[in-house]
């Protein structure tokens, strides 16, 4: 029986209710939207629990407690309540990540038993386009990465995650855990390349998350050699012209806010900024 306002781990019967808050925002919300669509509610293959905040026995807001703890339009007294659960949990997390507003409240709730973090990015500006830029033509070298090229992209994969999160992603189990991750982008076609004349990455993005309504542009990274040789710009073009091809008609993404090379290169193809993340990282 629910009380007036209460939390609870969802099961997949409450996959319908799940996805309708989900889709409340498309776009913030896809990187939760594309796992639970392909993954249901089953904590086994969700990769964690997704707990539901209830108001009156309506479903209002969610949080996915995974490597990554995400609050989903989360109102202040479902962080409240999330912040309850997740201090009982204990940390099980490699960060927290969401939109701005809950995800600090979030964290102002947690840190006193959680704390310190390793790094807290207060602001990352979330940006969207739908549409190709006018003045810049998409790179004609950047292409989908084949199976049969693992061992190429994987160095840039490697050398993109050590750069933006500090720390290595071959640390702990070895990187079987985001070999496979990388593996399953592979697969799908959404891992994107520019190779030089030796088979060397000089270019590389992800389309991330994906759902019907939004997908996500993710890792994207310039060969420390080749920067500043105008391939940024140029390889963002290619890539968004496959996701609004092939994806979703809207691709966004999250960058942070002290990176203002890419951000500019991102407002140059297109994209605008309509809100902001906020990145807690161990």
């Amino acid at each position: 029986m629910l009380t007036q306002t209460t939390t609870r781990v969802l099961e997949p019967s409450d996959l319908d209710a799940a996805l309708a808050v989900l889709d409340r925002e498309p776009v913030a919300n896809a990187f939760v939207a594309s796992r639970v669509q392909i993954a249901g509610l089953d904590p086994w293959r969700l990769g964690g629990e997704m707990w539901g905040w209830y108001e009156d026995g309506m479903l209002q807001s969610l949080c996915y407690a995974g490597a990554n703890l995400v609050p989903i339009c989360a109102t202040p007294r479902a962080v409240r309540g999330f912040a309850d659960r997740a201090r009982r949990a204990g940390r099980r997390c490699s960060s927290i990540v969401g939109p701005a507003e809950p995800t600090a409240q979030l964290w102002r709730l947690l840190e006193p038993s959680w704390g310190p973090a390793r790094e807290v990015r207060g602001h990352q500006p979330l940006m969207i386009t739908d549409g190709l830029p006018a003045d810049i033509a998409p790179d004609p070298y950047v292409r989908r990465i084949r199976k049969d090229e693992m061992e190429t992209i994987m160095p840039a994969c490697v050398a993109m995650f050590t750069e933006e999160v500090g720390v290595s992603p071959l640390a702990g189990d070895g990187g079987l855990l985001y070999q496979a991750r990388v593996a399953e982008l592979v697969g799908s076609g959404r891992s994107f390349a520019r190779l030089d004349q030796n088979g060397k990455v000089v270019f590389k993005a992800e389309i991330g998350a994906a759902t019907t309504r939004a997908c996500q542009i993710q890792g994207v990274w310039v060969a420390p050699e080749y920067r500043g040789q105008g391939l940024a710009a140029p390889g963002m073009a290619a890539v968004l012209r496959y996701a609004l091809a092939d994806v979703a008609p809207i691709a966004s993404l999250y960058v942070n806010d002290f990176n203002t090379a890419a951000r500019s290169t991102y407002r140059r193809v297109g994209f605008q900024e309509i809100g902001a993340f906020m990145s807690v990282l161990f």
